[in-house]
């Protein structure tokens, strides 16, 4: 926990993501312990004590909230090999890559991918890790996490079902199913932390229906129910999943997840470009999520999630990144953005507000990933994990309303960011890694996969 009393001070706007929505002006954050003490006009009573941050001239937001990720593909950006393919194409092109990563590659990896999350303002990232060849391990990722100061909901994904069984990865890729759940079950009682403020969550994620069996989607489902833990999975990511759910299962994916027990609010899909009414309607009777990652949804040619009508329907929704060989960025504040004008292309200039789109990334992620009270707004007793965005230099200038400037203008990186009441990001720096370390070392572990 946070031991410095820390005084943000003179923020032109504080954007709370309360009940009310309320963005007062001018105004104060007060931290202690880790949390949230105070939010208005009022400074500390007596101010020797206390470490000031300076706000003037900036937005202060909850910190951003990435709800999908696969940081192990950090090392593979902007890779010719299916540059200009859609989804299955893309996968069989990077597979063989992927095979010859070893553990030091996927520590590299993630902190390279979490360093990027935190300069842009992120505070907790999920992961999706699910290859693990030469001897990796989900911890590796989580090191990775400690290192850089997130918090980080690590996700034991996996692969079961090979090219020869008639899945898309190939069967050097693939694992047991009796050994992924015995995994599942050694990585929740090592690292899974379910206390408020945790820093470490674990959940059982296996890839997709294209790549595991039904009993495997089925046990996971069960072993998640009796830890406590919360699903993941890809989930209707375009044409081709739904075209391979159909020929496979004879349903649709949603209708699949609701037959196995991936429905619910311990459940969260990512994509879901393809999800039609019936399935959107399933998602908000049953509080089941979704992770939308609009760039890596155009970059794949996925197209456009129906986002607007799960939002009015009441599907909890987050964004993410999704992973960097397929964004190839891993920066969440340009997501939002990203979100905004794809529903704006779709259903007209009126589909989504800024601020609807600023609170996807932060509250609604939050609650995707089952930490609504804690994280995703700036609240006495909430967590202090929060956002401090300079907007009083050329991306700015001239905007009338600094919330949606965020969103509207930049790009920002952030000033500074705030995890659990310490520094994780102060004047643009990273405070725990040195950057340019970091991007050497992930350039040399690169060369070494291209080679």
């Amino acid at each position: 926990m946070g031991d410095a009393k820390i005084w943000v001070r003179n923020a032109d706007v504080v954007v709370t993501m309360d009940g009310d929505r309320s963005e007062p002006a001018n105004a104060h954050v007060l931290v202690e312990d880790g949390r949230i003490a105070s939010v208005g006009s009022a400074g500390p009573e007596d101010p020797s004590g206390w470490e000031v941050i300076d706000a003037a001239g900036c937005v202060v937001t909850p910190a951003l909230v990435n709800t999908h990720h696969h940081l192990y593909q950090t090392l593979t950006r902007a890779v010719p090999a299916g540059q200009d393919a859609l989804l299955f194409g893309w996968l069989k092109a990077l597979y063989p890559l992927w095979a010859r990563m070893r553990p030091e590659d996927m520590f590299v990896s993630a902190r390279l991918g979490l360093a990027e999350l935190a300069l842009s303002g992120c505070g907790t990232s999920s992961d999706h890790l699910y290859i693990f060849p030469d001897g990796v391990r989900l911890e590796d990722t989580i090191e990775a996490a400690a290192g850089i100061g997130l918090r980080f909901h690590a996700t034991r994904g996996a692969m079961s079902v090979g090219e020869s069984a008639g899945g898309l990865p190939p069967d050097s890729l693939v694992e047991g199913e009796a050994d992924i759940l015995e995994d599942c079950i050694r990585v929740i009682d090592a690292f899974h932390d379910p206390s408020d403020g945790a820093m470490v969550r674990i959940g059982i994620a296996p890839c997709s229906p294209f790549s595991v069996s039904r009993e495997l989607m089925r046990d996971a489902a069960l072993l998640a129910a009796d830890k406590g833990v919360r699903l993941h999975t890809h989930l209707a990511e375009n044409a081709e999943d739904v075209a391979f759910s159909l020929e496979r299962f004879g349903c649709r994916p949603g209708d699949y997840a609701g037959e196995l027990g991936w429905v619910g609010e311990h459940v969260w899909h990512a994509h879901c470009t393809a999800l039609d009414p019936a399935e959107i309607s399933l998602f908000a009777r049953t509080g089941t999520g979704v992770a939308h990652c609009p760039s890596s949804n155009c970059r794949l040619g996925s197209g456009i999630a129906p986002v607007r009508a799960m939002l009015d329907a009441g599907v909890p929704l987050g964004l993410g990144v999704d992973g960097s060989a397929s964004n190839d960025s891993g920066s969440l504040l340009p997501e939002a953005r990203q979100a905004m004008l794809l529903q704006r292309v779709r259903n007209g200039a009126a589909a989504m507000s800024a601020r609807e789109a600023l609170e996807m990334a932060t509250l609604g992620g939050a609650r995707l990933l089952g930490r609504a009270g804690e994280i995703g707004s700036l609240e006495t007793g909430r967590r202090a994990d929060l956002a401090v965005w300079d907007i009083s230099g050329l991306a700015a200038a001239g905007a009338w309303d600094p919330v949606a400037a965020l969103v509207l203008c930049g790009p920002f990186p952030v000033r500074d960011l705030l995890v659990e009441g310490r520094p994780v990001v102060r004047g643009g720096m990273l405070t725990r890694v040195d950057a340019a370390a970091v991007a050497e070392a992930a350039r040399r572990r690169a060369a070494r996969l291209a080679s």
